[in-house]
């Protein structure tokens, strides 16, 4: 049975591998008798790759493999753009802000954050969700990831919740959108990966971050509580209390304390954004071994094991989309681009809105990570022509990705609270619906009012030259 399953895995993988070989061949003998563009025989390689089932940094290879034949341009040029996107050294602050949240998972904070939230809110119509959003949010300025916070804190919260009634699908979903509070609440990832793709400031992106986070937040306890109360789940925890609040926070301030060292180091000047993650990981390390004594050293190699399979993952992806967005750039899409938008050039909120709409369709096929890379260097010269603030780009890209977390067939996010809750992808994915509403008031707030998000920048950091 073992030799036939492994057989059956070689037949699958060479037949993926004739088809995309098949496929290459088709698009180049097409754009030779047809005279097809470079930039349209790209799109259709990369739409027809992925429709087969090939993972997306290979898609994207293969797609540039082709250009760069089309445009008859040496195929080093994959070499030298997986080399300066591994360059820059803001990027070590990925593995290491993923090594430190999960230390700070593994070694007992996220039980500690969950207690203290369950402290403050756990006696409402809806407690134990209302702590899965709060608890989030402290995670999420931890973990720097949507689906590591899902992870962390759902692990804790959906069993909880189903044990007070909640229905599964509501529980999970809850958790899932929550979670992806990760990447907008600093220290974030994709914020991290949009800084190096357009040169923006971290520090910038980082505290703007944190109002739309924040906000972000409160709607979604607002949406949780009023399903709730409709269905008549939870309000069976302690009454408010400041003693038993105060008990909780000075149980947990070694975890209450990690994003003001990690945070307030880097806005106080006292260290980058990449030290800063180094801080992050000998602080969850020390608190996780000698503090809640929560690491062991089967815990300990699980964190480096899921680092190193992530940050694995993340590189991959960053060598192979770098080099389709650098063709995109020589084959002057960008410009294309522009003219195309260019009678609206006179509504800039329209452009914004159309690239939401193209920003969400896309990330439902799409991981958010070669979303940044690709489509970044196709609207931010757009974008920034017309006036927006690059900041607030930043954060209205990140916010469509967090509802990439959210949506089938890709949605990170409903996979893992999906695997908690034991339902299937297609339940939770019902259930996540009403909680997708805050998300796009957040869109439209951000394209129709975005000078909020960049006040504390500015108050920090002084008002950006234009």
């Amino acid at each position: 049975m073992k030799e036939a399953s492994i057989e059956n895995t070689a037949t699958r993988t060479s037949l993926t591998a004739v088809s995309v070989l098949v496929v290459l061949i088709i698009a180049l003998i097409l754009a030779m008798f047809a005279g097809a563009n470079g930039p349209i025989m790209m799109a259709i390689v990369f739409v027809v790759t992925m429709a087969i089932g090939v993972p997306i940094p290979f898609a994207a290879g293969i797609a540039t493999v082709a250009g760069l034949l089309i445009a008859d341009i040496p195929l080093t040029l994959m070499a030298q753009a997986a080399w300066t996107a591994f360059e820059p050294f803001p990027l070590v602050t990925i593995p290491l802000f993923i090594l430190a949240g999960q230390l700070m998972e593994q070694g007992g904070m996220s039980d500690k954050l969950v207690a203290i939230a369950q402290r403050l809110v756990g006696a409402y119509k809806g407690g134990m969700g209302l702590v899965t959003v709060v608890a989030c949010m402290f995670f999420a300025a931890l973990s720097g990831s949507g689906p590591a916070t899902t992870a962390a804190i759902g692990s804790i919260t959906i069993p909880a919740m189903q044990e007070e009634g909640y229905r599964s699908r509501f529980a999970g979903a809850i958790a899932a959108a929550a979670g992806a509070l990760g990447s907008m609440i600093p220290p974030s990832n994709l914020l991290i990966i949009f800084a190096l793709v357009t040169d923006v400031s971290i520090p910038r992106l980082f505290l703007a971050g944190i109002v739309p986070g924040i906000v972000l937040g409160l709607i979604l306890m607002a949406v949780v509580f009023v399903i709730s109360l409709r269905n008549g789940y939870g309000g069976t925890g302690e009454r408010f209390g400041w003693g038993p609040l105060l008990e909780a926070l000075w149980e947990g301030k070694w975890a209450v304390m990690a994003p003001v060292i990690i945070l307030g180091g880097i806005y106080a000047g006292i260290f980058t954004p990449s030290e800063a993650a180094g801080v992050a990981v000998a602080y969850g390390f020390f608190v996780g071994l000698f503090i809640y004594k929560g690491l062991t050293w089967s815990k300990l190699f699980q964190a480096f094991k899921f680092t190193a399979i992530v940050i694995g993952t993340v590189l991959f992806i960053l060598g192979s989309t770098k080099a389709f967005g650098q063709l995109v750039t020589i084959f002057d899409i960008p410009s294309s681009v522009l003219d195309l938008f260019q009678n609206l050039a006179a509504y800039p909120w329209l452009v914004m809105l159309l690239i939401g709409v193209f920003y969400i369709l896309v990330g439902m096929w799409l991981e958010s990570i070669p979303q940044i890379i690709i489509f970044t260097a196709v609207f931010f010269p757009l974008v920034t022509s017309l006036g927006i603030d690059p900041v607030v780009f930043g954060i209205f890209t990140v916010m469509t990705c967090e509802i990439g977390f959210l949506t089938p067939p890709i949605g990170v996010n409903l996979f893992v609270a999906a695997r908690i809750s034991r339902i299937s992808i297609e339940e939770i994915s019902v259930g996540v619906l009403p909680l997708l509403i805050p998300y796009i008031a957040m869109i439209l707030l951000l394209v129709f009012f975005s000078s909020w998000v960049t006040f504390l920048p500015d108050l920090v950091y002084g008002e950006r030259l234009r």
